[in-house]
């Protein structure tokens, strides 16, 4: 494997030639209009299993684009009192939410943790299919109603994510103890890019604000380049659909996926924001991490606070636990706990 597909050097200042379609930010504010069109409808549930005396566990159900039900882990200490800061993660590639027991971290350090399932990827959220996202796609999400923006996949999946941000507003009404104004949202490689998504859409004011990002290894980001270059992962499912497809589809799908493109959603996002990016990565190639943290907040008024850990000798898995650990120190200067 080689060591990177740029010298550290180079990728410090990299940004790539990232397509981002005129109508970019109409096309989510219509976007997010249609699902606000449906109630939030946010039920809490305690959660069946085993007991965890130290945590609170409930089951979460919420609308999410065009109403449909998305399902989450809402995890927070028992003992500590409220208001709670929030951490909104999302799910990396074909990962399920899984059980509570997987999902204590947060929690164990002091925050209510809600965990959001993605449409279709695990067993409790499906992605009930329109006629209009029709078309032939190949295996995984990747390619699911590319041929439109409208119908793409990641359209619904990115609506969801900015719904769940609004659901972590909505706790407190629902007797939650958490605080509004420290919602960070979180979450490696497809994870990450929702993450990218939800603070762009935050800081363009098209939905509930949040207070910082935790950006890990993340995905859908300088698409081109990484359809062009990774070895692994779920990019190769777009090579194989165009491979099937007439040269005339190439434009056409570059096109839809340039509206679900992290860069572009980097460039608009207003809080801090904490990446990391592991230089061995065949999944997301470090050079198209680069491009979206070297945009990271260049349209904000004012140009929030960016770092990024870089991981030398890691693979997709990134920085482990030691990236956790400084998380929890980033998150400590600027929620000010």
């Amino acid at each position: 494997m080689a060591l990177t597909d740029l010298p550290l050097e180079d990728l410090r200042g990299y940004r790539g030639e990232v397509a981002e379609p005129a109508d970019f930010d109409a096309f989510w504010a219509r976007s997010l209009e249609l699902t606000r069109r449906h109630e939030l409808s946010v039920q809490l549930r305690e959660a069946p299993g085993p007991a965890l005396p130290a945590l609170q566990v409930h089951d979460v159900r919420f609308a999410g684009w065009d109403g449909h039900p998305i399902a989450a882990w809402l995890v927070r200490p028992r003992a500590l009192p409220g208001p709670l800061p929030v951490v909104v993660e999302f799910l990396g590639y074909s990962r399920g939410r899984g059980l509570p027991v997987d999902h204590t971290r947060w929690a164990a350090a002091g925050y209510a943790h809600l965990l959001v399932d993605t449409r279709g990827q695990g067993t409790d959220t499906p992605d009930p299919e329109a006629p209009a996202t029709g078309g032939q796609w190949v295996r995984g999400f990747m390619t699911k109603g590319v041929q439109d923006p409208s119908t793409y996949y990641y359209r619904r999946a990115y609506a969801d994510c900015a719904r769940a941000v609004e659901v972590a507003h909505a706790l407190p009404a629902l007797g939650v103890e958490v605080d509004p104004s420290r919602v960070v949202v979180a979450g490696g490689s497809q994870g990450g890019a929702f993450t990218l998504a939800a603070a762009g859409m935050s800081g363009s004011g098209l939905t509930a604000p949040v207070a910082a990002a935790l950006v890990d290894v993340p995905f859908l980001c300088h698409v081109r380049r990484g359809v062009d270059t990774a070895s692994d992962g779920p990019y190769p499912e777009v090579v194989d659909y165009l491979r099937r497809h007439s040269p005339e589809a190439v434009e056409q799908t570059f096109t839809t996926m340039s509206y679900v493109d992290g860069a572009n959603f980097a460039a608009r996002a207003q809080v801090p924001a904490l990446f990391s990016v592991a230089l061995m990565d065949p999944v997301c190639p470090p050079s198209t991490v680069f491009a979206a943290f070297n945009r990271y907040g260049e349209r904000a008024a004012e140009r929030p606070r960016a770092e990024i850990a870089v991981w030398e000798f890691a693979d997709h898995a990134g920085g482990g636990a030691h990236q956790v650990q400084r998380q929890l120190r980033f998150l400590d200067e600027v929620l000010a706990r």
